[in-house]
């Protein structure tokens, strides 16, 4: 059974990883039962366990947590989705890539119920849209900017952390880093796109795709 948490204040991240970190400890002993929980930070920016300190462009501007979890910098703030996802992966087949392919197809399926094509590249974490009404790259290719972020962290083969998904943050936030050390595409959101999508509209979308990527397990609220 995987319960489902929103919090609808903003979350503190320091309070939000002692969360998780027991949360996962309990569901390893086998004590409570996987959990999705869907929050939003306040404007703040994260280094992964592969962040360059050059990519930190304006280290003063929020405050700069270092985490555990996988990958470089990233921002969260207000209006973006945050999706921390506390899964025994022992249970769901041991496999680590493929762990991460079902969260990148979750955000996908997510990203399809609004009719937006999230793509995956290689070398590239995340999630990415193709942008015809941007100017073409250097190289002649479509301009693509970045929607969902994914850094996960396994102990004792129990997930935490998770993925990310912009509906409406202010992206000027993101200048203060080179988000996830790539520098020669943008970053966009849901209503950048021209969506008035809410957040309960995203909840809704990520609970609808969630059991068709990870399976039938049933949920509860």
């Amino acid at each position: 059974m995987v319960e489902w948490k929103i919090s609808n204040e903003l979350v503190a991240y320091d309070a939000a990883v002692a969360f998780m970190e027991a949360r996962a400890e309990a569901i390893a002993a086998g004590s409570a039962d996987e959990m999705v929980w869907l929050l939003e930070h306040p404007p703040l920016y994260t280094a992964g366990t592969s962040a360059n300190v050059a990519d930190l462009k304006d280290p003063d501007r929020f405050p700069v947590h270092t985490s555990k979890r996988g990958g470089q910098y990233t921002y969260h703030g207000p209006g973006q989705r945050v999706a921390y996802v506390m899964l025994d992966v022992a249970k769901r087949g041991r496999d680590v890539r493929a762990f991460v392919q079902s969260l990148e197809e979750w955000v996908i399926a997510t990203l399809a119920e609004f009719n937006i094509t999230g793509e995956i590249r290689d070398g590239r974490v995340g999630v990415w849209v193709t942008r015809p009404d941007k100017p073409l790259l250097a190289n002649g290719a479509l301009a693509e900017d970045k929607i969902a972020a994914i850094g996960i962290r396994l102990r004792k083969w129990v997930s935490f952390h998770g993925i990310s998904i912009n509906v409406e943050p202010d992206l000027e936030h993101f200048a203060g880093i080179v988000p996830c050390g790539i520098t020669q595409y943008g970053v966009t959101s849901l209503v950048d796109l021209g969506l008035p999508v809410s957040m309960g509209d995203l909840d809704v979308a990520l609970k609808r795709s969630f059991e068709a990527t990870f399976g039938p397990d049933e949920t509860k609220s």
